[in-house]
């Protein structure tokens, strides 16, 4: 059944800045906002947002809906019935530095009551991922969430010299304090591996090889999210927007392997101009070992390709010979001047003008020194490019390095697409 509720001045139309979904707990929210119009930027009539009402009621996945304004705020308050929306899809995707990849995924919210299950296969000739997760809401019928995650993979990229392999599960629980903050605690077991090294490999990665390391480890996390939402349409470049994200591991815990592993990431937006806004991001790591143990090249970063443009991926970093071991810290900064050029040729264009900046070292094994490990700042400058074409989304870089070093790898051009099936 329908619930009205009266609203000031019902019979004008009152503009409405933002749409808040209240109550959806398996459909996604910004799901419901498309389905029948509710948008932000436009001014609704008490009997528009009648029909709006009446649309979603039609779905037939709500027991009862009601509209709402709040000032400039438009509430869409729904009560969910007892359904299983689910869904699978199939697609293909290139990435520059994966290459072709095929993914099949399945995924159900109320898979169970409160619970959202997925499952996704990734299959590409130098990449293979699995994974499965849990998810319920109000667990133990308190404000915390529980969550499980199985995740599996291999790589092997041919410009380095061994395989890796992992497997790893977790449970963890989740706190939302507010809506923007939230908390994440975990327990884990993962099995991972080095191996089928090449006749040239570096010495270094001689040492490190294993045929695995199986251990429990454990995660704490903490998330910030004030980012404009998309369903704010043109009123999200004007706004100022942030998010901000740390993840703590302590990997190989009871081993002699016991490893620090911090992440930490950062968005801001800031609005210059009409359709103009320029987006700054931080990324930084850091991993060691706790019990007077080194990292192995499995464990330390590679920043390169899209997360660090003008470079390969694993382009930059501590190097013996060909071989890229990655490093023990890296830090990348950017900041991007973007504009929305609405529609060319029936097409939606956002383009860009950026500068990545940023290095990775550290290495607590230099094979006596003969490996430099030490930091060394690499910038690099570009464009960016994101449109749909048809149904496919298209984002592509063209960046060029202005700082680097001897023997790092470049990538002038990144290309990204995918399309379902």
């Amino acid at each position: 059944m329908t619930v009205l509720l009266p609203w000031a001045a019902a019979a004008e139309a009152q503009n409405v800045r933002s749409v808040e979904v209240r109550g959806a707990q398996f459909i996604p929210e910004d799901d419901i906002r498309k389905t029948c119009g509710a948008e932000a930027g436009i001014a609704y009539s008490q009997w528009e947002l009648m029909a709006i009402e009446e649309c979603l009621m039609s779905t037939g996945v709500f027991e009862a809906v009601t509209l709402s304004l709040e000032g400039d705020l438009l509430v869409i308050d729904v009560q969910e019935l007892d359904t299983r929306p689910g869904r699978i899809d199939a697609s293909l995707a290139y990435v520059s530095q994966d290459g072709l990849t095929a993914s099949l995924s399945f995924e159900r919210y109320n898979l169970f009551d409160r619970t959202y299950g997925a499952v996704s296969l990734e299959y590409g000739e130098e990449v293979q991922r699995y994974s499965a997760n849990l998810y319920r809401t109000e667990a133990f019928e308190t404000s915390l969430d529980l969550g499980f995650e199985v995740v599996a993979g291999r790589e092997t990229f041919d410009d380095r010299s061994f395989s890796y392999e992992t497997v790893r599960a977790e449970a963890y629980l989740a706190w939302t304090q507010v809506p923007a903050i939230r908390f994440e605690g975990g327990i884990g077991y993962r099995d991972h591996r080095l191996y089928d090294l090449d006749p040239s490999a570096s010495a270094l990665l001689v040492r490190e090889q294993t045929d695995g390391i199986a251990a429990p480890y454990v995660r704490f996390g903490l998330a910030h999210n004030n980012w404009p939402e998309p369903d704010e349409g043109e009123a999200r470049w004007q706004n100022f927007g942030y998010s901000v994200k740390l993840d703590q591991y302590f990997w190989n815990v009871g081993t002699s392997d016991l490893l620090s592993d911090t992440r930490f990431e950062a968005r801001m937006q800031f609005p210059v101009a009409d359709k103009t806004r320029l987006l700054f991001g931080f990324d930084a790591g850091a991993v060691s070992g706790l019990d007077g143990n080194a990292s192995r090249a499995i464990d330390r970063f590679y920043p390169g390709a899209d997360s660090f443009r003008g470079f390969a991926p694993r382009g930059i970093g501590p190097r013996d010979g060909e071989d890229a071991l990655g490093g023990n810290k890296f830090v990348r900064a950017s900041i991007e001047l973007q504009r929305d050029f609405g529609e060319l040729l029936q097409t939606p264009v956002l383009g860009g003008i950026f500068i990545d900046t940023g290095g990775s070292w550290g290495l607590e094994d230099t094979l006596d020194g003969a490996i430099d490990d030490g930091w060394h700042r690499r910038s690099s400058i570009g464009v960016s490019l994101t449109l749909d074409i048809g149904a496919t989304p298209v984002a592509l870089y063209v960046a060029t390095p202005v700082e680097r070093e001897p023997g790092d790898a470049r990538q002038t051009f990144g290309l990204g697409l995918s399309t379902r099936f």
